[in-house]
């Protein structure tokens, strides 16, 4: 009975000690349907009792807002540059998710100065300690900025679809992610197939491509199928996953979702810790 009690206060005290996971949802070109991805990937995260925050990281052309019909009065811009508290920029979305919006002209913040990077690092670690997830939207393609920041982050979320573009763009993505810090645990998403042969196919190419180039392995999460109910929600700017929760699309995401945590249950069995705060910190200080 010792042993059992002593056992329960060490899982206590890792309970609150635990730090929230950085998950970036990437992509290597637009029209993918990424930020439709992150909207309702991490609404049904929520939706199954994870507290999760997605932050709009698509910079000067952040979508998360509209794709849930709201019109948004302040965003990360107004945190960095001190205007408001992180509190005041964030809003509450389905499922009781959180969510911060891109907003607009935020490029003209990433020239870091010291006073923005100590915010940021500061919103960062206040959010760590409070969220079990924080799940960046980061923008189409790849700038000096975003590439820094994908570095730091726990985990990577690559979508695509079965253009060869995309597959190439996307196996692009990951083969700097990869040059930049190989032990990075990246995940593949096929978008918009049109059956599950070429979901398997498409998302098999790219796991085959990175382990015989990189010897690096990838995790297949699922891939989900081109379907009508997410132009229509996208109109009706609500979550394709809340609008029609019986579609083929939403089934096939709740399953990717579950396959998620199934992995993070398993990985929490094993010594863990984030050090996204920490590699940030390293690699943005040279720059301010």
């Amino acid at each position: 009975m010792r042993d059992q009690a002593e056992e329960l206060r060490m899982l206590m005290l890792r309970s609150q000690n635990k730090l929230g996971k950085s998950i970036a949802v990437v992509s290597g070109k637009g029209g993918v349907g990424k930020s439709n991805f992150s909207m309702n990937f991490t609404t049904i995260l929520s939706g199954i009792g994870k507290k999760v925050i997605l932050i709009d990281m698509d910079i000067g052309m952040g979508n998360i807002h509209i794709l849930l019909g709201e019109s948004i009065s302040y965003s990360f811009k107004d945190y960095l540059v001190g205007d408001k508290s992180i509190e005041e920029v964030m809003f509450d979305g389905p499922n009781n998710l959180k969510y911060i919006s891109g907003g607009s002209g935020l490029s003209n913040i990433l020239e870091w100065t010291e006073p923005v990077f100590n915010r940021l690092i500061a919103a960062f670690e206040y959010l760590q300690k409070s969220y079990d997830y924080i799940v960046f939207d980061m923008g189409a393609g790849a700038t000096s900025q975003s590439l820094e920041l994908l570095v730091s982050i726990d985990e990577i979320i690559v979508i695509t679809t079965a253009e060869p573009t995309s597959i190439t763009d996307a196996y692009s993505m990951m083969k700097y992610i990869y040059f930049k810090d190989p032990d990075k645990k990246m995940n593949v998403v096929c978008n918009r197939v049109f059956s599950e042969e070429e979901g398997l196919e498409t998302s098999k190419r790219l796991k085959l491509a990175m382990s015989k180039f990189l010897s690096k392995e990838i995790s297949i999460l699922g891939f989900l199928p081109e379907d009508t109910v997410v132009r229509l929600a996208v109109k009706q700017q609500i979550p394709f996953s809340i609008l029609f929760p019986e579609s083929e699309v939403t089934k096939k995401l709740q399953r990717i979702v579950y396959n998620f945590t199934d992995t993070e249950m398993v990985q929490e069995k094993l010594p863990q810790k984030s050090n996204f705060i920490a590699k940030l910190k390293n690699i943005f200080s040279g720059r301010v």
